[in-house]
């Protein structure tokens, strides 16, 4: 026998009140002989020795109906004694494990394995009686809060019933460890946990994650594993959508690469791979793949929009249905605000020819100020900055450099009135090279230099040239300049034959920089005559204005840090794929700057709006682990097992066993409290007999 509160039994102490009691209550009584009663002693003697064998048995009433109590309340239970004809008598907490992963969802001649494992679940419920606790833990669950048992089992099967499959991943060994601590707080006899799972490969736990679980999973613990995993499915999965193009412009191409693995051991014959922009299939390439193979294409299309755009890479279906399409987003600006700082207003005016009149799309909105304004004016209003000249930048330093970790641009370039000594301070002062030396004179062509090496893979060169086979620049001729070498810090896109970087990129904070040596002026170079000098400066500001949209990608299930420096409003609405809402109140939020937001189960698009503007977009996918139709095998569960240290009793169910009979064979324990109770309540009554008919002898005896 054991006890499944057994700390009630420190009550067993209250047994020895009663004998404290009897004995308290003992008093020697002074004899005093009278003559005319001694004809009664014989009488009385009998009569006293009746009364006193009742007290003693009604100290062991007392004492029993205590000792019978305690023991009730502390639940003693019998292994395996079956009481009434049934072993499942003491009570149960069940928690069942449902793996509602995008691997759940392949079907076979029985149906999902998903719904089978419902199915199951319903089964076991019937199984359970009034009184026993459920708890439903689900594998794509990442919410790390308490899980509570119910004891409503008809509310407990509604929940169940509501489950769908999820496009979140999750790996079983949390949600083990969740079901160990939910068993471990139970003072239920039979403490029980369900893995209705398909076992699949990977998605069991990361290495590293596994912790000495004995504590919890005690030997008091069953585990049933019930494996639903019954053919050898076929899927292709997209592993990776991935945004190619740096340069964005409304009516013109964008380009993505999609990764398409075949997970099956069948070939993959002509499988349509689709692209859709806003909802409209733009774009398709047909592949074929071994199994096992893993393959690339390009998939390119002319995007009509400006704003956020919906992008998603679409395959045929197949057994997993959750893997056929991956999402990203991409934003094309409808105007570019650029601001140009100079020493000289004149020094500005070819550069502003050239980008007014390229005639693009997405319009600039060009501001022109004095280089010793860069302090007074809000520089986070502007997608680009444009610095030329450094002579009147006695202060704005600072502000520069906060605007470029903050995600800014910044085209810089000498001006006409530029210095040696000015333009190493503010290359300086923006963290990247200073120049070494001046070369050459201004407005003499004694000492001529010209390109040498151009990178023609860089951004600013895509799409530079309608014959992508013919790339060539006629080279200007540059007679004044500021020898600069890139020094390992940064990029050079075009370099002289002098070995300087006529034009160089570096990475500053989240923002970047695009340094020119020469100044756009004439008395500096030929370079503003030459054809290539409109459209480099144009792709240039073009390229500093599109920001870096490469993200780490957001699965399913996880968290995704929205940003909100530029939201002015206390509140926003995160739009759903599914176009449900979710309103946020960042009044109460520490941080204002970034928000954490943890309710991304559904693949797809996500519209943050700050009032009625779209503030910014997010894409969430479904982890490509999800795509494995790999499965472990039992002997590989049991090994895990032993690395949790698990000390309970495991018992694998076939997929054709019947599930109930199979918990019916190992549950075991017979909870006696109600007999205890019943034998305590029987005394109690026979106790009340016994002391009111030792109280009416004891009046008899004083009369």
């Amino acid at each position: 026998m054991i006890f499944l509160n057994p700390a009630v039994l420190f009550s067993l102490l209250a047994a020895s009140i009663p004998v404290l009691i009897h004995f308290l209550n003992l008093r020697k009584l002074k004899r005093i002989e009278f003559s005319t009663l001694a004809f009664l002693k014989e009488l009385q003697k009998n009569k006293i020795r009746k009364i006193k064998l009742k007290q003693w048995l009604l100290l062991a009433l007392r004492v029993l109906i205590i000792l019978f109590l305690v023991t009730a309340f502390a639940r003693p239970t019998l292994k395996g004694v079956a009481i009434g004809g049934t072993t499942s008598a003491a009570k149960t907490t069940a928690v069942f494990i449902l793996d509602n992963t995008p691997s759940m969802s392949v079907v076979d001649v029985k149906g999902s394995y998903f719904n089978q494992a419902k199915d199951v679940i319903k089964q076991l419920l019937n199984r359970l009686q009034e009184g026993d606790g459920a708890a439903l833990i689900l594998v794509s669950d990442q919410n790390t809060g308490e899980v509570k048992t119910i004891s409503d089992l008809s509310a407990f099967q509604k929940q169940v019933d509501a489950v769908k499959i999820s496009d979140a991943s999750g790996l079983l060994n949390t949600a083990i460890v969740k079901a160990a601590k939910v068993v471990s707080n139970s003072n239920n006899f039979n403490k029980e946990i369900y893995i209705l799972s398909d076992f699949q490969s990977g998605r069991l736990a990361d290495d590293g994650s596994l912790s000495d679980l004995s504590q919890l999973l005690n030997d008091k613990v069953r585990l049933y594993a019930f494996n639903f995993q019954s053919k050898q499915a076929f899927n292709i999965g997209i592993d990776n959508f991935k945004l190619n193009t740096q340069i964005f412009e409304k009516d013109k191409p964008v380009s993505f690469s999609v990764t398409v693995t075949d997970y099956s051991k069948q070939p993959a014959d002509n499988q349509v791979v689709s692209l859709y922009i806003n909802g409209e299939r733009s774009a398709q390439q047909s592949i074929s793949l071994n199994a096992g193979d893993s393959k690339s294409l390009l998939l390119e299309a002319v995007v009509k929009q400006s704003g956020f755009v919906d992008a998603f890479a679409e395959i045929e279906d197949d057994d997993i249905l959750q893997d056929n399409r991956r999402y990203s987003d991409l934003f094309i600006p409808k105007e570019i605000p650029v601001v140009i700082f100079t020493d000289d207003p004149a020094d500005s005016r070819l550069l502003n020819i050239a980008l007014t009149a390229a005639g693009n799309e997405t319009e600039l909105t060009i501001t022109q100020r004095n280089l010793n304004q860069v302090a007074a004016l809000d520089l986070a209003k502007y997608s680009v900055i444009v610095i030329i000249g450094s002579e009147n930048l006695s202060s704005g330093i600072d502000r520069l450099n906060s605007y470029l970790n903050n995600g800014g641009s910044i085209l810089l370039m000498p001006g006409s009135k530029s210095t040696l000594q000015g333009f190493q301070k503010i290359s300086g002062g923006l963290n990247i090279p200073a120049p070494l030396y001046a070369v050459g004179n201004i407005n003499s062509t004694n000492n001529i230099i010209k390109f040498d090496k151009v990178d023609f893979d860089h951004p600013v060169f895509r799409d530079l040239y309608a014959n992508k086979e013919k790339k060539n620049i006629e080279s200007p001729e540059i007679y004044y300049h500021f020898k600069t070498n890139t020094q390992g810090k940064g990029e050079s896109i075009i370099s002289l034959i002098d070995g300087s970087a006529f034009l160089s990129e570096y990475k500053i904070g989240k923002g970047k920089v695009l340094a020119f040596n020469t100044a756009p002026v004439l008395g500096w170079s030929s370079f503003p005559l030459k054809s290539i000098f409109a459209p480099l400066i144009n792709k240039s500001v073009y390229y500093l204005a599109a920001k870096d949209q490469t993200r780490d990608e957001n699965f399913a299930g996880g968290s995704v840090l929205i940003d909100l420096r530029n939201n002015a409003s206390p509140q926003i609405k995160i739009e759903r794929p599914d176009k449900t809402d979710d309103y946020i109140d960042l009044q109460d939020q520490p941080n204002t700057n970034f928000y954490e937001y943890k309710n991304t189960d559904l693949a797809g698009n996500y519209k943050v709006y700050s009032g009625s503007d779209i503030l910014t977009e997010f894409s969430v996918n479904v982890d490509p682990h999800e795509s494995v139709i790999k499965y472990i095998s039992d002997s590989e569960f049991e090994e895990y097992l032993k690395k949790i240290n698990f000390k309970g009793k495991f018992i694998n169910v076939g997929k054709n066993e019947d599930p109930a009979k199979v918990i019916l064979q190992s549950r075991f324990g017979s909870e006696l409290w109600r007999y205890f109770l019943f034998i305590a309540i029987a005394l109690a009554l026979i106790e009340m007999a016994v002391a009111r008919n030792t109280k009416k002898e004891l009046i008899e005896v004083k009369t």
